[in-house]
């Protein structure tokens, strides 16, 4: 495999990330939506906010940065 194949696996994997994490994130910050699940079962927060929306941020910012490498080797 080249560097571009591993990069595509990469970008692959954050966009599961990014679908899951935004997933919960929805049915965490929105709770009347019909959502069946939240982020945990304890509702975990940092400076209050759920910490499955750091994980979509954190997905997020794989993903850019795996398009932006595949962009620049072409």
């Amino acid at each position: 495999m080249d560097k571009n194949d591993y990069l595509k696996v990469i970008m692959a994997f954050s966009v599961f990330g990014m679908l899951f994490s935004g997933y919960l994130s929805w049915g965490e910050l929105f709770p009347g939506a019909p959502s069946g699940f939240s982020c945990a079962a304890a509702s975990a927060k940092i400076l209050g906010v759920p910490t499955c929306v750091y994980g979509f941020i954190m997905y997020l910012i794989i993903g850019i940065l795996s398009v932006m490498a595949l962009k620049s080797k072409k």
